[in-house]
């Protein structure tokens, strides 16, 4: 069974879009998908599906793990398609315990019987619970979008992952451990280093946990979707949050594509309908059968990134970029003649668009004046 964990630094990115989208889209091409929803205290992922309001989730299991897990699943009307609703309902969801997550873990796990592709949507955020449910898997997926905060958020997660990859290896005690313990505590230490160098550091002390945590990451190697772009140039971005994982985190992160802004994934909503069932043409919608292909072509064993393929992700997503920009003008242009899409929507368009450009902006000017304010104080940024 593939595990597919979808996560985001922060809220708003489209998160829960690609993950219903993707998981309707594979059952399309013939595997049986189990969707969940991991969004404890937020779940929402049945709206996008179109999915009534669930009578059970995943909350009615963890309060009592010892259940029939099976009650909690449900058909779908697309074949191949089972879901696991969330729980939005019941307070405290959002912070598990080890006993909750340890075995809604092996229930999950145990899907593998008559499972091909289990896709779990995870809350936004950087909770223990959240991590440990995306290293899962080496290859989950992180949704991100152009904007300042939602490229830093996600390079954050990132970070944060790796970190926790270190504590669930180094075991306590070791000297590995011990160092990772001084480096949290002493915030002096934690300016001066980043994670290459503190695992040199930790090959010398350390050498058999070293050893050990090379081999957990040779075969992580996250998957990158750049949401809500809005021109060509935005994918880009997307090369800001590679390098930062080579140099500082020492990860290296696939492109797996791009996504334009639609309104019409709204329309969508609104019909309790996924994009993909709504609109199969439009170019939100190519654009998630094309991250489809490029999942299923790949590798289901751990198997080791390159820097050519890495390189290959990364140009592919940029010519993407280019195509689908070029099909969303024609596809405007199409709906103007034919009277679907009027001046004052596109005047509507627009505005919202400038809107959103002075947000961006706004946000880039604070996350400068930040770093000025540490820079002037002395501090490595």
């Amino acid at each position: 069974m593939r595990i597919i964990p979808i996560a985001s630094g922060k809220g708003g990115v489209g998160k829960s879009l690609v993950a219903a989208n993707l998981a309707v889209a594979l059952a399309q091409a013939g595997q049986r998908v189990v969707l969940t929803d991991l969004d404890l205290g937020a779940s929402n992922l049945h709206l996008v599906l179109g999915f009534h309001s669930p009578a059970k989730g995943i909350g009615t299991f963890l309060h009592n793990t010892k259940s029939d897990f099976t009650q909690v699943i449900s058909n779908t009307n697309i074949r191949g398609l089972r879901f696991i609703p969330g729980d939005q309902e019941m307070p405290g969801m959002a912070n598990l315990k080890s006993f909750q997550r340890n075995a809604l873990v092996r229930r999950l796990l145990a899907l593998a019987s008559d499972t091909d592709i289990l896709i779990l949507d995870l809350g936004a955020g950087t909770h223990q619970s959240i991590l440990d449910f995306f290293l899962l898997s080496g290859q989950g997926i992180v949704v991100s979008s152009p904007a300042v905060t939602a490229t830093l958020n996600a390079y954050v997660f990132l970070k944060n992952t790796v970190f926790r990859l270190m504590y669930t290896i180094f075991a306590k005690g070791t000297e590995a451990f011990n160092f990772l313990e001084r480096a949290r505590r002493d915030s002096s230490e934690k300016r001066h280093l980043y994670i290459p160098q503190m695992l040199k550091e930790i090959a010398n002390v350390d050498p058999e946990s070293h050893r050990k945590f090379a081999e957990a990451t040779a075969h992580f190697h996250p998957r990158l979707i750049m949401n809500m772009i809005e021109d060509p140039k935005d994918a880009d971005v997307a090369m800001k949050i590679r390098l930062s994982c080579e140099e500082y985190l020492d990860i290296k992160v696939e492109h797996l594509g791009v996504m334009y802004r639609d309104g019409i994934q709204d329309t969508a909503l609104s019909s309790r309908l996924p994009v993909v069932l709504y609109k199969p043409q439009s170019v939100i919608a190519q654009a998630i059968y094309r991250i489809t292909d490029k999942i299923l072509e790949s590798p289901e064993e751990a198997f080791t990134l390159t820097k050519e393929m890495i390189d290959d992700s990364f140009q592919e997503a940029s010519l993407e970029a280019e195509i689908d920009f070029e099909n969303k003008m024609e596809y405007v242009e199409e709906l103007l003649h034919t009277g679907a899409l009027t001046q004052g929507d596109l005047l509507e368009t627009v505005k919202s668009q400038q809107l959103e450009i002075t947000k961006l902006k706004k946000e880039n000017n604070f996350l400068k004046h930040k770093l000025t304010q540490a820079v002037s104080k002395g501090f490595k940024v």
